[in-house]
């Protein structure tokens, strides 16, 4: 199922057209020389409503101009099919969806927004001959803050979920790196003890055994030729455990690096790490893991991309990272409270960082690190 088919059936989307269907029912109950600009009207408002949920409904889409003048479009064919025969009685149940609509981006604007609409409602209904036009216009008042306020907790609720997932797998991603500092203090800890402890015993047997070996008495006792090849053998092996020990592969950024994408449903990481790259260092892999936690951040906000792609490589001694996505930047590279952050802790690590644009017009972020 492609995006764009997800935002179109999103549950107030569809609640959304079904309540335009029972607007389209009513259609039959207006006068017949009005009902051909009826259906235009409402036709016209169903297309500009799937023109908008077809471009999502995430804070960066609702502050695209598009979507804005789609908004305003509806809200004008509403107002227009209501003048055009407020008999009905239903045309106005297109405000309400409206007013949902607004209140997604802002609760107060849409408060604002309603009022002003609902005074022009008033004065159409009350120029079309209805008895009480205040209470049909406070009735449908009560509706519109109703629709106002369930979508604005919906967004709200949506958002806290959103951020709890990021904080989750930011604390998953942290956890990782923390385990694997933790096991490799642990390995070096262990690496110590046997070369200061066994390493140190083993070798002064060996050289008590050896000694014992220049003796006549015990030279031609062949126990004792089997305690010297056993002792030289068992000091060996501590020797090459105590090389494994420290042998550290380095942090598994891999795990840490997907744990942090894992929650977002867009855009998702590609990752590829080059066989030789072994990051021992604590502060340079939690660059690592900012460096591109900011980066999936404004490629899923500004950039508007489905996928990221993350490079990590050798260059002599240093550690490079690339990251570009597959999004479109608008307008110039400018440097947010994001990305001077970025650029402050890399450089706290000894780290640099440069900004460009691919062929496409996407964001690249080429960063150097120390290994």
């Amino acid at each position: 199922m492609t995006q764009r088919l997800r935002n179109l059936l999103e549950p107030l989307n569809l609640a959304a057209v079904l309540t335009w269907l029972a607007v389209a029912v009513s259609m039959r109950f207006m006068s017949p020389d009005r009902q051909w600009l009826g259906w235009t009207l409402l036709v016209a408002w169903l297309l500009a409503f799937l023109a908008q949920s077809l471009m999502g409904g995430g804070p960066e889409q609702r502050r695209n101009p598009a979507y804005q003048l789609l908004l305003a479009f509806e809200l004008v064919v509403s107002m227009v099919l209501i003048w055009a025969d407020p008999r009905p009685g239903t045309a106005q149940v297109l405000l309400v969806i409206w007013t949902a609509q607004m209140a997604m981006q802002s609760l107060r604007r849409a408060l604002v927004a309603v009022l002003l609409v609902d005074v022009v409602y008033y004065l159409l209904i009350r120029d079309a001959g209805y008895s009480s036009p205040l209470s049909v216009t406070v009735i449908n008042f009560g509706f519109q803050m109703f629709a106002a306020l369930c979508a604005f907790y919906a967004v709200s609720a949506e958002q806290a979920r959103d951020r709890l997932a990021l904080v989750n797998a930011d604390l998953l991603a942290t956890r990782a790196l923390l385990a694997d500092a933790a096991r490799d203090a642990e390995r070096l800890r262990v690496a110590r003890e046997l070369h200061d402890v066994a390493g140190h015993k083993l070798t002064a047997l060996t050289l008590n055994l050896r000694a014992l070996a220049a003796d006549p008495a015990f030279a031609q006792r062949s126990e004792l030729d089997i305690a010297q090849r056993m002792s030289a053998e068992l000091l060996g092996d501590i020797r090459n455990v105590v090389q494994a020990l420290r042998d550290s592969t380095g942090l598994d950024l891999a795990t840490a690096l997907r744990a942090l994408a894992a929650p977002m449903p867009r855009p998702s990481l590609d990752l590829s790490i080059a066989p030789d790259v072994q990051v021992s260092d604590p502060a340079v892999a939690e660059a690592v893991l900012r460096l591109v936690q900011e980066a999936l951040t404004n490629s899923a906000r500004h950039g508007e991309a489905q996928r990221v792609r993350v490079r990590l490589y050798r260059e002599g001694t240093r550690l490079a990272v690339r990251v570009e996505d597959d999004g479109q930047l608008r307008g110039a590279i400018r440097e947010g409270n994001g990305l001077s952050g970025m650029r402050e802790r890399l450089a706290a690590a000894g780290g640099t960082l440069a900004l460009s644009t691919t062929a496409r017009g996407a964001l690249r972020i080429d960063a150097s690190l120390p290994l």
